[in-house]
């Protein structure tokens, strides 16, 4: 038997058919996919408003309550007002210095910790960086959970500090 060839126009359709079917399997399996992947995301919860924060300069703001002895805190409200996603305040660390009390190597388990100083200077070690000092105008972040500690300051310092989360936890460590 001898077969006869499928005119030109037959064969394209067929070929076309096909193609069309494998299209159509692979854009629906690309579907399936994506909505797999939509549905096993699970949405955060919602955190609640942010307020607005103003904070004026009094000086009994400057409270001894927090983190270092050596140190006077000015809250400025961040916490409150963005439900703990951060927390911003002025410090002053209290002088003359005593490297027996301040010096010691800790790290904070934190997303994001900014320092600027706005007046004085102070001199810190960061793992990895050395000494380094920060005078007045300067800025650095501290990556999370770096290992730092400050070695001497001046004193009139203060400084700004920016930190995500709110509430985190420190470890001091033995040098």
């Amino acid at each position: 038997m001898v077969k006869q060839k499928a005119s030109r126009p037959a064969t394209k359709t067929a070929v076309k058919k096909r193609r069309g079917a494998k299209a159509a399997a692979r854009s629906s399996a690309r579907k399936a996919v994506k909505a797999k992947a939509r549905t096993a995301v699970p949405k955060k919860p919602a955190r609640p408003r942010q307020r607005i924060a103003i904070s004026h300069h009094r000086e009994e703001d400057f409270k001894a309550d927090g983190l270092r002895a050596y140190a006077k805190y000015r809250d400025l409200g961040i916490a409150d007002a963005s439900h703990g996603l951060a927390q911003a305040h002025v410090i002053r660390l209290q002088g003359p210095c005593d490297p027996a009390e301040v010096s010691k190597l800790h790290f904070h388990d934190v997303d994001f910790q900014m320092v600027y100083v706005l007046k004085g200077w102070v001199k810190t070690y960061m793992d990895g960086q050395g000494e380094t000092l920060m005078k007045e105008g300067s800025a650095w972040t501290q990556p999370p959970k770096i290992k730092h500690m400050i070695l001497d300051y001046s004193d009139d310092v203060e400084l700004l500090e920016v930190i995500l989360p709110a509430e985190f936890r420190t470890v001091e460590l033995k040098a």
